[in-house]
Parts: structure tokens; sequence; C-alpha cells
């Protein structure tokens, strides 16, 4: 069970530089701002105040996560209740940053301590509670235990301190993020002295982002990145021993259960892709129906003759919003020749029981197909299922014989649903597959490659020091799946930033390249030696597609950054 924890903390540490920490990113900056004194309070003490607002959302995280909706329900309260309290809190701390009297009027219950610091940090606490109340970070099965064992209300001390550490290593990323914006005010001071006529554009900010992320503004944006860190979180969390152990703490034993002793099949006209799992269970404990004739229950056994696609999902799952075109598409292209999908909706997070909630976020997610809430996760453990998405392709018989977890494999998904369809109805013909492209990786290809201090495994060359400032030479050759550095290179834990003269050479096998940078400036890219284009880049921390070619080849690509960009990781596809 300790290497468990471990696994716990290393999964919040992916969760903490996936795509789902974007939303949050703006008000973290924000947040080590000084409410009272602005930026200009010595660098120590913006610094303890940093680490004091990680520490507020690592706390109301971890509890949210592991007893939230246990709380909650047992005091009959709206599940929404934390996260509208997160929300708020957001607005009037972003409120307090343009409104000075009420910024002094929500410090006035820390005036009562007696240090000045306990008051200063005592604020940055309950930010970071607020914080933690609306950091919904991509659901991996660590994370999906924890919240199955709070919704269930079977709450532990085991599964409380995996949920701390899982909420700690997902801070991780804040906590730097937030350290080097102190950083960057301490190397300018001139923008120090500004700090405190740019707070008014601070609490705008947070203001826009409470808003945001109270609308679900920001789930688009999630959407548009890849998930780059899916097969690292899949290396970490999905292997035997963590899924053992998983089960373990739910107290799920998979013994006598035919699901995870799928018999392959290939017989009358079958392909090696199917299997038999044994009969699919029946919808248990659904709390309500969306999408159905008059929201009425479905079952399996009145759908017997149709093939079925049972999906696990939850609406602010990154992971299960990237596979909703494909599942949408199956649906609205076969349902005329007897196929039909579920979508249940199985909550993570407290807020995801709110009823409303779900049926707001099904329409602007374009899910049209019968959605069954699954608020006490009765059918989720029928199923045994441990992984959001999860999909269960049901024949005709109420026969489970495709199971698939995670992004990915449409095609082949898609492939088994027509086998199925035509082995019900031989003489019918389908409809053309559709066409919803696919950017999962078929072949194989480089690693996700880090780039800063904490892994640089894959560097060719001096181990870099975090927060060294060194010049680098290339090697006279790179090899496969590695990189070099050229010229001068600020390192740190996440990331290496260009200090001038800056290049970086990596060896790859992939059809497309992909790398997560930040800044401000230009890259020029070329490969194998030839000139592709300038990429421009601007804004906040995102990917950006440096080479797409035909087919899956190796390459040498050389980058030439300008001075300030910086870049994280290289994924490819």
């Amino acid at each position: 069970m300790i290497l468990l924890l471990l696994i716990g903390f290393v999964a919040g540490l992916i969760a903490g530089i996936s795509p789902c920490i974007l939303p949050i990113l703006p008000v973290v900056l924000v947040g080590w701002t000084d409410p009272v004194t602005g930026a200009s309070r010595p660098l120590a003490a913006r610094r303890r105040r940093a680490v004091t607002v990680v520490l507020g959302l690592v706390v109301s995280f971890a509890l949210i996560t592991a007893a939230g909706s246990a709380v909650l329900s047992a005091l009959g309260l709206p599940m929404n209740l934390l996260r509208d309290a997160g929300i708020a809190m957001l607005f009037l701390f972003g409120t307090g940053l343009l409104l000075p009297n009420l910024e002094a009027l929500l410090e006035r219950p820390f005036a009562r301590l007696t240090r000045s610091g306990a008051r200063v940090h005592g604020s940055a606490f309950i930010f970071g509670l607020g914080l933690g109340a609306v950091f919904v970070p991509c659901a991996g099965p660590v994370l999906a235990a924890i919240s199955v064992l709070g919704t269930r209300h079977q709450v532990s001390f085991y599964s409380v301190i995996l949920s701390f550490l899982f909420a700690a290593g997902a801070a991780v990323p804040l906590l730097f993020i937030a350290l080097a914006g102190d950083r960057l005010i301490e190397k300018n001071r001139h923008l120090a002295q500004r700090a405190r006529r740019l707070r008014p554009l601070g609490g705008a900010l947070l203001i826009v982002m409470a808003l945001a992320i109270g609308l679900n503004w920001t789930n688009g944006l999630q959407t548009l990145l890849p998930g780059y860190t899916n097969a690292l979180q899949q290396h970490v969390e999905g292997n035997s021993y963590a899924f053992k152990e998983l089960n373990s703490l739910k107290h799920v034993s998979h013994s006598d259960g035919s699901l995870l002793k799928c018999e392959s099949y290939a017989a009358e006209g079958y392909s090696q892709g199917l299997s038999k799992c044994g009969l699919a269970p029946q919808f248990t404990g659904i709390t309500k129906w969306f999408n159905t004739t008059g929201d009425q229950p479905l079952s399996l056994k009145a759908l017997r003759g149709h093939v079925v696609l049972v999906d696990f999902w939850t609406y602010s799952c990154i992971n299960c919003q990237r596979t909703l075109p494909h599942v949408e598409a199956w649906y609205q292209r076969y349902r005329t020749a007897g196929f039909d999908v579920v979508g249940v909706q199985a909550p993570e997070f407290a807020f995801e029981h709110v009823l409303s909630n779900v049926r707001s976020a099904a329409a602007s997610l374009g899910v049209k197909y019968p959605i069954a809430v699954d608020n006490n996760l009765d059918t989720w453990t029928a199923y045994k299922n441990n992984y959001w998405p999860g999909e269960y392709l049901i024949d005709a018989q109420g026969v489970i014989r495709h199971v698939d977890y995670g992004e990915g494999n449409y095609t082949q998904d898609e492939s088994l649903i027509r086998q199925l369809l035509q082995h019900a109805n031989p003489n019918a013909t389908l409809p053309p597959a559709t066409n919803v492209p696919d950017l999962t990786p078929k072949v194989m290809t480089s690693p996700e490659t880090y780039l800063g201090a904490q892994r640089s495994q894959y560097l060719d060359g001096a181990e870099p020091v975090d927060g060294e400032n060194a010049t680098y030479r290339f090697p006279a050759s790179i090899p496969q799946y590695s990189y070099a550095l050229s010229g001068r290179w600020l390192t740190a834990g996440q990331e290496i930033t260009s200090e001038g003269d800056s290049q970086l050479s990596l060896n790859f096998l992939a059809q497309d390249v992909y790398l997560v940078l930040n800044g401000q400036g230009t890259i020029r890219v070329s490969l194998n030696g030839a000139y592709l284009k300038t990429i421009d880049v601007s804004g906040f921390a995102r990917l950006y597609t440096l080479v797409q070619q035909r087919s899956n080849a190796t390459g040498l690509l050389n980058l030439q950054f300008s001075r300030g960009v910086q870049a994280y990781d290289f994924t490819f596809g």
C-alpha cells in the first residue's frame, strides 16, 4: 500500500501538467499577488504566500474529493455548494482587488490575529481553499477510486491520505508557476513598482476566470489540446499492481466477475477484436434519465435485439469530452440500423451530481443519445468499471463483446459495432463508416519527452541542474528518441528557457511532433536540414504543432529559439 501512495502522488504530478490544469493557471498567477500591499512585499513573504495558497488548494481539493459528496449528502446540502462557494470566493477576492474598501473588509477577520504575517497568510489560505473547490484535474484510475469511495460514502483514513498525496502532486506544477512569477518580479524590479497599479487588472482577471469556470467556458480550451499525458498516466496508474491495490481499496473483488475474464471469440464471421465477457449487468440505481421519450428509463432487456454501447463518462472529464464526437457520430449514423448508446453519467465530483448541471453540460457538448445519471455509482459498480471513459459494447443477445478504456481505438470500435449490427441483421445494408478524425497514434512513436530538470532522461549531454543557467554544445550525433541543446538555456524543474542563441535538436520517430511552449517570441523550425516554418509563441502555455508528415518516419528536428521562449515537453502522433 505504501507504493500505491507513491503512485497517487506521481499520478497527481501527471494531472498537474495535463491540459486540465489550464483553466486555473491565471487564477494562480493572480493569487500570489498580496491583496494588501501588492507585489512590493519582500520576496520571502511573497513565496510564503504562494506556498500558503497552494496548501489551501491541496487541503480543500483533497477533502472535497475524498469526502465532499458524503458530507454534503449527510447534511442534506446541495451538491453544488462547495464549487459555488469556491467560485464566489474567487469572485470576492477579485472584487477586493478592484475595491480597496471591500478588500479591507475581507481582511478584517484575519486582522485580529496577533501577527501581520498570520493575517496575510490566513487570507492566502482561504484563497487556496476556494481555488481547490473549483480545481478539476483529468481523472485517471487513482482519482477515480478516490471519487468513487467518496460518492459511495466509503471514506477511509487511507483514501483520505491518498487523496492528499494526489492533490499535493497536482499542486507541485502550480506552486512552481507561482514561484516563477515571484522570480520574474524579483528579476524585474520595475514590475514590482508597477504592481499596485496593475492590481485592478488582476482583480478583473480573477472575476473573469471565476465566471468562466462557473459557466464552463473553459471546457473548449481544454478539449482543443490533445491528451499529451494520457500514455504516461496509463503507464503509472494502469499497471497491474495499481489496478489490484485500487480495487482492494474499494473492497471490490473481481474473482467472480466475468468482465475481466473475457474469452477471445472468432467464430461465425466475427473478428479477433470481439470477445465473450458474459451477460451485461442491468442499469441499477439510476437517479435520472435524459434524452429518452419523456425522460423515461431504459432497460437492457427492452433493448434486446439491438447492439448497445454503454459509455461511462462524466461531463467535466476532458478525456470523456474528446470521445463524445465519435460516440455521437456512431449513434447518429447507426441508430436506424439497430444501434443504441447509453451514456452513464458517473459523477467524479460533488457538483456533477446536480441534475441541472448534467442536463446543461450534455446540451452544450452536443450529446443527444440517452443519458443515465448514476449518482450513487450503482451501475458503475455492477460493471466493475474503473475509468472515465469506459466503454462496453453489447451484442443483440445482451452479451458484452468488447471492453475499451480511455481515448482512442475509434476505428476498431466502429468496425466492431458494424460487425455486430451485420450479424444481428445479415440482410441489412449499413451506411458508410463515419469520418470523425482520430488523432490517437496508431504506430510506435517516440516517447513523451520532457525537457525540465525533473525528467530529462532523453537529453543527450550534461545532466541539467534545476535553476542553472548554462551553455551547451551539440554532440557529433544524437541517438534516436533523444534530444540535445546548444547555446544558453535556463533550466527549471518543468521547462527550459532560451537565454540567447538557443537551439534544440531532436531525433524522433513519429508522423506529427508537438511541443508545449510558453512565453513571447519565435521558433524557427527545420526538419532534416530544410527550413519548415517560423512559429510565433504568445499567450498562455499550450501545445504547438511543429511537424505534420504523411506517415510515421524518423527525422532530425532543429529548433532555434528567440530569447525568453519556454519549452516544456514533446509529444508525438
